[in-house]
């Protein structure tokens, strides 16, 4: 059989959606099941099954979809020469991202790109970002659209996709999954102790988790010493909680699925051990069918993916991880009683090395004379890598020393499935792969005793992606069939060979609203001038903490300063104003939170103040002239449209007052006071506790 098309292809995978190929009947069981409420709590998920796939990137999926944090995304990272995060340079020539057309070229298998934690750290550039496709290939650059990989994105239509979910490590596959199984990817007791780790206490590159030989036998043969705390396999086992690894032990990617086999716990079991019997033997996708069948699907459950079906760029596609997730959805949906009480995970372990726009969330990174670029509200003791011999680093990137924050790293894919997370939602907390570990915490009562301070303190639970109230939402769209992806891929592998462009290409997202979940977010940063010294306060009060990242426009050079708030909590900071060229601040926090401040040389900022208003449907404007002159102001430039522009005029040693609405863009904001040589933005949403929807003009 030719296939000429893109409708050909998808046709023979199975995968045009309603129009063109019947739901399958277990994903219309998937959605039509109502969640069985007994509590109204999460004590109501009596299963959590979940699934972790390999090196897709938020952007590289989903940059184009409406609704989340993607393309159309208007403030993001400054870089020289006026330039912003899109515009990344190879070393040669910038280069914006491109699409993977799989119409016309073989696409759909694109080629692996650098993902160990020497590139992995030049790319981020501690946060100041820039050359990612020189350290990451031009292929890391690329991305889908909806008509490319229509199961990815008929799964978050119909529940729910997190727009800030991050891999934990900035690095690859073995340390992520590391922290996934275990709550960390490096030794606990010696953060206790008041040290941050090096490589014998942690897992920097891909080592421990790749094994040879077979089981039963002759067994796994080991690299690197065992790790040594406990895993949240082992956390389950001792609290009396059922659970279960599916998975083949001699197809796994020799091991490399598995994040346990880095420890000692695993390493020694022998058969007849709890440890074994559940996270070592066979256990196949047939056999999840049949205990879900039976009822005697187990209260925690993770499924490895062969190598085959992992998505792993150059080893796998989009197109094998859908028929492989929509395999899993089949067993999970095959009895309707345990579906009503289950919750499915899947996410990635990593980015691979393809390109993110958000910065992650992360401890404050050192200076290259060794003080902090930044501050946090709690000790970040332990939360770095000690590369004391140098060895990991690469030798161009001198952005820092060899101490480093681990991670957070970029943003990966995260789909909620449950009957709690129908309807086509985004949730924008900040996540991370400890997030699965403290939903289990939050399920079963138990303590996952490896997650860190800054993690439990920045990161969220994934809690806030659920309703588990009585009104459950039943109105989804389709979700497409995606069998038969061997053989079309087959045909699909003879078409003309993708190659990155030469010129830049537009930057396009789909217009749109999507459902939003409520956060806890309530982030503010005030501004004040004295004498030659800006000072920057910034509050959290909010219910989840925050982190703000601060660029200098005017020296992009220097790092990017990290400011990690705990909620309820406030700290300040202090820059140096240039008496030629005066002071320019960008500030990001999540969610879209956005606040600038620019006043040229011998200009004075008046202090202004934004907080929610009692309504939460506005935000209270409060503006200082602490000078002995008069101001003449000007609040304005609505990008909604729907704010009048209004002038004020603070008399010397004065306040005005006045107030900004947002009720008509559901919570959102984005606009300026102005002055002569001063400008002070500010943009993000209010939250007010209720489901709302995603920012009107995130379109690209």
């Amino acid at each position: 059989m030719v296939m000429n098309n893109r409708r050909d292809f998808l046709k023979a995978a199975g995968m045009l959606g309603a129009a063109a190929a019947a739901m399958p009947a277990s994903i219309e069981r998937a959605l039509a099941i109502p969640a069985r409420r007994a509590t109204g709590t999460i004590k109501d998920v009596k299963h959590i099954v979940i699934l972790m796939q390999e090196n897709r990137s938020f952007d590289h999926y989903f940059g184009t979809m409406k609704g989340v944090r993607g393309f159309g995304d208007r403030h993001t990272v400054p870089l020289p020469g006026g330039r912003d995060v899109w515009a990344q340079s190879n070393g040669a020539r910038i280069l914006p991202p491109f699409w993977l057309d799989t119409e016309t070229t073989n696409a759909m298998k694109v080629p692996g790109t650098p993902h160990s934690y020497s590139d992995a750290q030049a790319a981020w550039n501690q946060g100041s970002f820039g050359l990612w496709p020189k350290y990451k290939t031009d292929y890391s650059m690329g991305y889908y659209k909806r008509e490319d990989i229509p199961f990815q994105f008929a799964l978050a239509e119909a529940f729910t996709i997190c727009d800030a979910y991050h891999c934990s490590i900035t690095t690859g596959t073995d340390p992520n999954r590391i922290v996934f199984w275990s709550g960390s990817n490096f030794d606990p007791a010696e953060q206790a102790a008041g040290r941050n780790c090096r490589d014998d206490k942690s897992e920097p590159n891909n080592l421990r988790c790749w094994v040879k030989g077979a089981l039963p036998e002759p067994g796994y043969t080991y690299a690197g010493n065992a790790l040594e705390w406990q895993t949240i396999p082992e956390v389950l086992e001792a609290a009396g909680v059922d659970w279960r690894i599916y998975q083949d032990p001699n197809d796994n990617w020799t091991g490399a699925m598995h994040g346990g086999l880095a420890f000692k716990g695993f390493r020694q079991c022998k058969p007849g051990d709890a440890l074994y019997e559940r996270g070592m033997r066979h256990w196949s996708l047939e056999q999840l069918e049949q205990d879900v069948k039976a009822g005697t699907l187990p209260a925690v459950s993770w499924i490895l993916p062969p190598k085959e079906w992992s998505e792993h760029p150059s080893a796998s596609t989009p197109v094998e991880g859908a028929e492989f997730t929509a395999r899993v959805l089949d067993a999970l949906t095959a009895n309707p009683d345990v579906w009503a009480s289950t919750v499915f995970f899947q996410t990635f372990d990593e980015n691979d090395g393809l390109f993110d726009h958000l910065p992650p969330s992360a401890p404050p990174s050192f200076n290259p004379d060794g003080t902090m670029a930044g501050k946090a509200t709690f000790d970040l003791t332990g939360e770095y890598f000690d590369d004391h011999e140098d060895k990991y680093t690469s030798r161009d990137d001198n952005a820092t020393g060899t101490t480093r924050p681990w991670g957070l790293g970029p943003r990966v894919p995260m789909y909620v499935v449950s009957p709690w997370s129908k309807g086509g939602w985004v949730n924008s907390e900040t996540f991370d792969h400890t997030a699965v570990g403290r939903f289990i915490e939050k399920r079963f009562d138990v303590t996952v005793p490896a997650i860190s301070p800054w993690h439990r303190k920045m990161c969220g639970d994934l809690t806030s992606c659920f309703d588990f109230s009585m009104d459950g939402d039943r109105s989804f769209p389709p979700l497409p069939d995606a069998k038969g992806s061997t053989a079309a891929l087959a045909e699909h592998l003879k078409r003309p060979k993708l190659l990155p462009p030469r010129a830049a290409e537009q930057r396009f997202q789909e217009p749109g609203l999507r459902r939003a979940r409520p956060l806890g977010y309530a982030p503010h940063v005030d501004a004040r001038i004295e004498g030659r010294t800006a000072m920057l306060t910034f509050i959290n009060d909010g219910t989840v903490g925050t982190t703000f990242h601060v660029y200098d426009r005017l020296d992009l050079q220097r790092l990017p300063r990290r400011y990690a708030i705990e909620a309820g909590k406030q700290l300040g900071d202090s820059w140096a104003i240039d008496p030629d060229r005066g002071l320019d601040l960008y500030v990001l926090g999540p969610n879209g939170f956005m606040r600038a401040f620019r006043a040229a040389a011998g200009q004075r900022l008046p202090l202004l103040t934004a907080r929610y208003g009692k309504d939460r449907k506005s935000l209270d404007l409060t503006v200082e002239n602490a000078g002995d002159a008069p101001l003449d102001l000007t609040l304005g430039e609505d990008v909604y449209s729907i704010n009048a522009t209004r002038p004020l005029k603070p008399a010397p040693r004065a306040q005005l007052r006045s107030t900004w609405k947002t009720g008509q863009s559901h919570g959102w904001y984005d606009f300026a006071l102005l002055g002569d040589g001063i400008e002070i933005r500010l943009a993000g949403k209010l939250e007010d506790g209720k489901p709302g929807f995603s920012d009107p003009l995130m379109t690209a």
